[in-house]
């Protein structure tokens, strides 16, 4: 199946949104008088998040400048 650039930067940038609001949620979320444990479980957890998150924004990036003609061999 082949997909367009164009689609796979929308679908990242929908990707990257997601991630990074339940990121967000996940940060929000931690009580700080819990356990010290469980504290810090969930940062890793909200961390891990945030990093799919970026992993979307690089994808996006790198279809934005394929959509551009920027990246990519002489055709």
């Amino acid at each position: 199946m082949k997909l367009s650039a164009q689609l796979v930067l929308w679908l990242s940038l929908v990707f990257a949104g997601v991630c990074i609001a339940y990121a967000g949620f996940g940060f929000s979320s931690i009580d700080p008088g819990a356990d010290p444990q469980i504290v810090a479980d969930s940062r890793g957890y909200a961390w891990f998040w945030l990093f799919l998150g970026g992993i979307g924004l690089v994808m996006a990036l790198v279809s934005w400048l394929m959509v551009k003609g920027r990246l990519g061999g002489d055709d």
